[in-house]
């Protein structure tokens, strides 16, 4: 957000997915310092071990909507190997934007909700066929390819493929694996994984439209490359 020029101010709210290390490591100490609500289920936060302040914790149920200032959040049930994992989608002025990683296969939640988004980040994290020759152990590869593990490059462009949105303006491919995932496989559609991505704002009148934001500090290059329908 930094590098974006934006400030931590205008973050109200953190939605925790899932327990794991890579999506809460610095949970506790963002939430103490700018004293940040976290919306996170019992069960993730019961696994997680956090230790947030009370005051602090909000839970929320899968299709329930969360209200934050003029957004509503959906989160949705989605089969990942944590003990109670969700996604998210985030809705305002009409427009609804997906965060859909950390899934196993596109079952009948992810679906639903892929369905309605004008732009979504969606999990294309591993090659098959590098995860198969790869160095991993046995468990390992088993548990990434597994329904309760992550979206491989086949799997989300099938999922594209066979219920692309109606209104879908902008797909952004998210989870790159490292190991096991190049950026050519997936089509050159990831342009550099260690840079954030630049700042889009879509709106809808009656038709949707997507600009770039303008800021100094912006990188040259974005974390993901982007398709616009």
């Amino acid at each position: 957000m930094k590098r974006l020029g934006l400030d931590i101010s205008l973050v109200k709210a953190i939605f925790i997915s899932h327990e794991h290390a890579d999506h809460i490591s610095g949970l506790q100490v963002l939430s103490k310092k700018h004293r940040l609500p976290v919306y996170i289920t019992n069960n993730t936060l019961r696994n997680s071990r956090l230790e947030i302040a009370k005051e602090l914790v909000y839970s929320f149920l899968h299709s329930e909507p969360v209200s934050i200032g003029e957004l509503s959040i959906i989160p949705f049930s989605k089969s990942h190997d944590a003990d109670d994992p969700h996604s998210f989608i985030v809705s305002g002025k009409n427009v609804h934007i997906g965060v859909i990683t950390d899934i196993g296969y596109a079952c009948k939640h992810v679906i639903k909700h892929f369905k309605l988004c004008d732009a979504v980040f969606l999990e294309s994290n591993y090659c098959e066929e590098m995860l198969e020759n790869g160095g991993y152990p046995l468990h390992l590869k088993r548990r990434i390819s597994s329904n309760k593990g992550h979206l491989s490059n086949d799997q989300a462009l099938e999922l594209f493929l066979k219920h692309k949105p109606r209104d879908l303006q902008l797909l952004i491919l998210s989870h790159l694996s490292q190991n096991n995932n190049r950026p050519e496989i997936v089509n050159k559609m990831f342009s550099s994984r260690y840079k954030e991505t630049e700042l889009f704002t879509i709106e809808r009148n009656q038709t949707i439209r997507i600009t770039k934001s303008s800021r100094k500090n912006q990188p040259n290059k974005a974390q993901l490359s982007l398709f616009e329908f």
